[in-house]
């Protein structure tokens, strides 16, 4: 279900462009121009797809990209698998946990190298909560079941020695409404982005106990590195289309190589008034918070990768079950070629 209009980057179709690919030495044109992108959110964790829309990098790359919006990464995944949209723009997890139902999704360009996702329960229920071990029966809002938040959730439940059996999970999407959720009572606690999660510290509705929106906070939560959003699509569609994703991977990277010297007048500038939960003070304060978990150049580590795994293998049966290789799920391929196109040209 779409929460947000749908973007699009208008193209005036000229002759053939340059693009690298990551399968040979000549530059080719996109196999296919017209790409529909299924994201999680345009929340902050998802900004390098913002900036590359808005500065125009998929129009350069020879691009006519629309951008529907979905409340939680399973919706986004569902209408990637179901072939409404070319390409997803969510959690890395998709990738493993469909492999382990025998679908071969990758991950070609990362957006965080940090979940940049909050955990916090509500002051109203402060008193009752000592320790992760205390959410025992809360009403805990995520993005959407199923979803990577959910799966965070799951991971912060297990350290604390209970299942997701012990809490309700439900979802509030990322956005206006996850706001209203804790605000109202709703929820008990949530896990969301920002600039949600600032808005509701700022309005001191909630408590947090744990973040990832740092490398000390990912580390604390999960021992190391934790890719969350980026690009994924099914493997046939990036083996039948290289030119198409090497061309948004060199968008997003560009954005991403840019987004490393924005100032946040920059980023203000850059960003559609309708993605602020209409408070721009709000929003920049909430990138300020979350701006060292954007990767800085796109690439997908096999540690992080490989964590990711071992979190979802500790409470998903099925994929501690199917001999997941990581590397099977991702591709730097086409980041690597995109370094070589921008990096030190920003």
């Amino acid at each position: 279900m779409r929460f947000a209009a749908k973007y699009r980057v208008a193209l005036a179709f000229g002759a053939a462009l340059g693009l690298l690919s990551p399968h040979g030495a000549s530059a080719q044109a996109p196999e296919k121009r017209k790409v529909n992108i299924a994201t999680a959110s345009l929340g902050l964790p998802y900004l390098p797809l913002i900036i590359a829309q808005q500065r125009r990098y998929f129009t350069d790359e020879g691009l006519d990209v629309e951008i529907a919006a979905f409340a939680g990464g399973s919706k986004a995944l569902q209408s990637l698998m179901g072939g409404s949209s070319d390409v997803a723009s969510g959690a890395y997890s998709n990738t493993l946990t469909m492999a382990a139902k025998g679908q071969k999704l990758k991950n070609f360009v990362v957006q965080v190298r940090y979940p940049a996702l909050t955990i916090a329960v509500s002051k109203k229920v402060g008193d009752r909560y000592k320790s992760p071990a205390d959410l025992k029966g809360m009403k805990i809002g995520v993005s959407a079941p199923g979803s990577s938040t959910h799966m965070i959730v799951n991971h912060l439940l297990g350290k604390a020695g209970l299942t997701s059996n012990d809490v309700s999970i439900i979802g509030v999407g990322t956005s206006g409404a996850a706001v209203a959720a804790i605000e109202k009572g709703e929820i008990d606690a949530i896990i969301n982005s920002d600039p949600v999660m600032t808005k509701l510290e700022t309005d001191k509705a909630i408590t947090i106990i744990a973040e990832t929106r740092t490398r000390k906070g990912t580390e604390d939560l999960f021992g190391g590195p934790y890719p969350e959003a980026g690009l994924y699509a099914t493997a046939e569609f990036i083996e039948k289309n290289p030119n198409t994703i090497q061309a948004l991977t060199n968008a997003i990277v560009r954005a991403e190589l840019w987004m490393q010297k924005a100032t946040v007048d920059d980023i203000a500038a850059n960003v559609p008034p309708e993605h602020m939960l209409g408070d721009k003070e709000l929003y920049l304060a909430s990138y300020k918070k979350m701006r060292e978990a954007h990767a800085p150049d796109g690439q997908i580590t096999k540690e992080g990768a490989q964590i990711v795994l071992n979190v979802l293998a500790a409470f998903l049966p099925e994929v501690k079950a199917a001999n997941i290789k990581v590397e099977d799920t991702y591709d730097n391929r086409f980041v690597e070629a995109a370094l070589k196109k921008w990096q030190g040209k920003m």
